[in-house]
């Protein structure tokens, strides 16, 4: 097996945030922690005005800025290659926030270290999904090995957006379908 990762289809997407729904109960996060957010974001201007959304979670980067900047080796790869954290390990010194472009690593003020989506290791052990992936209503997001993703959802897949931008940097592990109008660079986030 390959590198493991998302895949995420914005053409599908509506939206709704069930997967980051999904994910904040699966790991039992509060007020103002998330490990996947969805967020909508505006292109063009009126009479051309378009709008999407994206679903974002961490990109497991086969070059990740968060473990490269972890003293204690707390964030690791872990043999399937994504990004994991052991909390054992972890002294909540905040580096990874600082040292992450994506903004992923959460700081959990309850347990004074941080947090972080795990793919669902724990599901994913028992031959299950992640939970966000189960969780979405429109089908728009899978988890597997990248290369078999990338034959079955077929060309015209970016890893990289104007909203996310350092993929060539970082090497995220995430194959998104985009809308045309999402390679837009001038963009704004809509606060929902």
């Amino acid at each position: 097996m390959g590198r493991l990762g998302f895949f995420f289809d914005m053409a599908m997407c509506i939206g709704c945030r069930t997967c980051q729904i999904a994910c904040k109960d699966k790991n039992d996060l509060k007020i103002g922690e998330l490990f996947r957010k969805v967020k909508t974001f505006e292109t063009g201007v009126y009479p051309d005005p378009h709008l999407y959304h994206y679903s974002a979670s961490c990109n497991h980067c086969a070059e990740a800025k968060c473990v490269k900047g972890c003293p204690t080796g707390a964030l690791h790869y872990a043999e399937d290659g994504t990004v994991q954290h052991d909390k054992e390990k972890c002294i909540g010194c905040k580096y990874c926030i600082w040292n992450c472009p994506y903004g992923v690593p959460q700081f959990i003020k309850e347990s004074g270290i941080i947090g972080k989506c795990d793919t669902c290791l724990d599901l994913r052990e028992q031959g299950q999904n992640p939970a966000c992936v189960d969780a979405c209503v429109m089908r728009c997001l899978e988890f597997g090995d990248l290369d078999e993703l990338a034959a079955k959802h077929g060309s015209g897949l970016v890893k990289e957006l104007p909203i996310s931008p350092l993929a060539s940097i970082t090497q995220p592990s995430l194959l998104i379908k985009a809308r045309s109008y999402a390679l837009d660079s001038n963009f704004r986030e809509r606060k929902v």
